[in-house]
């Protein structure tokens, strides 16, 4: 026997009325079952904003670093030993500096083996000059024919060509022993030291690197999505994390004509005005407003979730105060959040943080005015308000 009908027993065997107590029983119990359903629904406070108006620019920005316009490989023109490093790295040289030096001691005794050549080359000249000049006496008298003064001319000739060969080449032996100095050609700032002392070099090979004064421009490395949006000329803006205040205009110079066969990206240099806290070697971000084919929206990175391996994000029912899922098209992501470029449109709202603890027809509540998110992609900050 059930302990309920135990005491409706005890209860008749009282006198007591047993309808009306299992009337009020039941009533108790709907009561209990009442106040359990209203435990059980969730209300949560989420933070959210709204989407606002599209608009058809998005911001590129890519970071590179500051370099000279023009950077010199500085190479001797001979071979020879490396004897002497006159320089080291970040120090400024000015035009005609002598940065390194080769040993010159086979090259001076070619300038000494030239100098005796270009001696006997004229005592030769001299002693054909003295045949050819009899020659010219003997036949004004008629004592020689024509051809002996003939082939006094032709020595003399011979030996005037093989002196003036040993002169140049006098010239060439001194110029060589010119060339064990390596020297600066312009005015600049060593950024690279390719060999040393002990070193044997050969003619050409790069011993330095000279970063030559003057314009200075940014290298930057940009996919081919996105290169069409640098073309030459177009004005760009410059920042550097150095000084967070310092920003320049900068202008594209140059873009490379082909991709790199190892990253796939193009070679952007940007020129930049000349301004004295701009050093070689800084690190520049490099910011381009450029169309876009389709309308993107921007909201932050904490709206974005995934469901099903898809992103989405949870919107919230004005009428019902509930949030349900979307799916998104990522266009793209920025410093301060992610571009959309389908699935929302103006007037959405989005929940901005807390999506891992969202579900379908999950109730939420807010109060006070909703934030709206500026649907333009360049990157602005969302501002989001609590709601609760």
């Amino acid at each position: 026997m059930s302990l309920s009908n135990s005491i409706l027993r005890r209860l008749s065997v009282a006198g007591l009325p047993v309808a009306g107590l299992v009337i009020a029983a039941l009533g108790l119990a709907g009561c209990s079952q009442e106040k359990a359903a209203v435990v059980q629904e969730v209300i949560r406070p989420v933070k959210v904003v709204e989407i606002g108006e599209a608009q058809t620019t998005r911001q590129l920005d890519y970071s590179g670093s500051v370099r000279a316009r023009t950077e010199m490989n500085l190479g001797f023109r001979i071979a020879g030993k490396v004897t002497e490093r006159l320089v080291d790295i970040g120090q400024h040289v000015n035009e005609g500096d002598v940065l390194a030096r080769v040993d010159p001691s086979d090259y001076e005794l070619s300038v000494k083996s030239a100098e005796a050549s270009l001696d006997a080359a004229e005592r030769q000249v001299e002693t054909v000059d003295l045949a050819r000049k009899r020659a010219e006496q003997l036949y004004a008298k008629n004592f020689a024919p024509k051809s002996q003064l003939d082939q006094a001319t032709l020595s003399y000739d011979q030996a005037v060509a093989t002196r003036d060969a040993a002169r140049s080449t006098l010239a060439q032996a001194e110029n060589q022993v010119h060339y064990t100095d390596l020297k600066a050609s312009k005015a600049g700032i060593v950024t690279a030291i390719s060999a040393d002392i002990g070193q044997v070099v050969g003619a050409g090979t790069p011993v330095m690197t000279v970063a030559v004064d003057g314009e200075k421009e940014v290298l930057i490395a940009v996919p081919e999505m996105d290169i069409a949006g640098f073309r030459r000329g177009k004005e760009v803006k410059a920042s550097f994390w150095s000084d967070d205040a310092l920003t320049l205009e900068g202008k594209v110079r140059e873009v490379a004509g082909s991709a790199d066969p190892q990253s796939r990206t193009f070679a952007v240099r940007v020129s930049l005005p000349n301004d004295p806290r701009v050093l070689l070697g800084m690190t520049a971000n490099v910011g381009a407003t450029v169309g876009s084919k389709a309308q993107l929206v921007s909201i932050p990175l904490t709206a974005m979730a995934e469901k099903d391996g898809k992103h989405i994000v949870w919107t919230v029912d004005r009428a019902s105060d509930t949030v349900h899922p979307r799916p998104i098209k990522i266009a793209n992501f920025t410093a301060d959040g992610v571009a959309v470029a389908e699935g929302l449109k103006q007037g959405d709202v989005v929940v901005a943080a807390g999506t891992q603890f969202m579900t379908e027809n999950l109730k939420v509540k807010f109060s006070g005015d909703v934030a709206q998110q500026s649907a333009s992609a360049e990157g602005d900050v969302a501002t989001t308000s609590s709601l609760r």
